[in-house]
């Protein structure tokens, strides 16, 4: 692909996650209301602040690609968030754990997409952020994944993928330019196109270092 349409897809991404983590940091303000354990309502309360320092980093890239996030895809995204927040309340508590695990592991994927748009589109100052958002959607991941694994029933569950170690993350994208995933490709190519709603799994859970 050309710069052009790489600079393209790297900016439809980047306008998806600016809003997605919105909608995250909502529903992250209303599962940690929702748990009574102090240590995980500190952790998941600390999360939510990861994810509204991710949505600036977003938004501060955008701007520096001279583009705007959506407003129809903000005020979705504000409601589906609150929406799900207000839910963690009475799904019970491992429902919210496995979702939002479950879409931290897209979220290092999409991250890990966006460096490599960058690159392609000739703004490499962005892809040591880019990794370093997908670096700690890896350790949210991690520490959500572990919490479902504590559960009695969650061990009877098919967990979604593990991801590959954290190191990995900046290992396979300097070794060499690794081709982009079939399902995230695809959703580059239509979000690029204008073409896409924003789905429930894809604003949710779309992030404590500063950069």
């Amino acid at each position: 692909m050309t710069q052009p349409e790489n600079k393209k897809k790297l900016t439809a991404l980047l306008r998806l996650a600016y809003s997605a983590e919105l909608a995250a940091a909502y529903a992250y303000r209303g599962h940690w209301h929702s748990v009574s354990d102090a240590y995980e309502r500190d952790h998941i309360r600390q999360i939510e602040h990861e994810e509204l320092h991710h949505r600036r980093l977003v938004g501060e890239l955008l701007d520096k690609l001279q583009d705007r996030p959506s407003r129809v895809r903000e005020l979705r995204a504000a409601i589906v968030g609150r929406v799900l927040g207000f839910l963690c309340h009475f799904t019970g508590w491992l429902a919210p754990m496995y979702g939002a695990g479950r879409l931290e592991s897209r979220n290092i994927r999409e991250y890990e997409t966006a460096a490599r748009y960058a690159r392609s589109a000739g703004h490499e100052q962005f892809v040591n952020c880019l990794l370093t958002m997908a670096e700690v959607e890896w350790e949210h991941e991690q520490y959500f994944r572990s919490r479902v694994l504590q559960h009695p029933f969650g061990k009877l569950l098919s967990l979604w993928p593990q991801p590959p170690p954290r190191e990995t993350i900046r290992q396979s994208f300097t070794e060499c330019a690794l081709p982009l995933p079939a399902e995230l490709g695809q959703k580059a190519s239509v979000l690029a196109g204008n073409e896409v709603e924003v789905h429930l799994d894809a604003v949710v859970v779309s992030q404590h270092a500063k950069y």
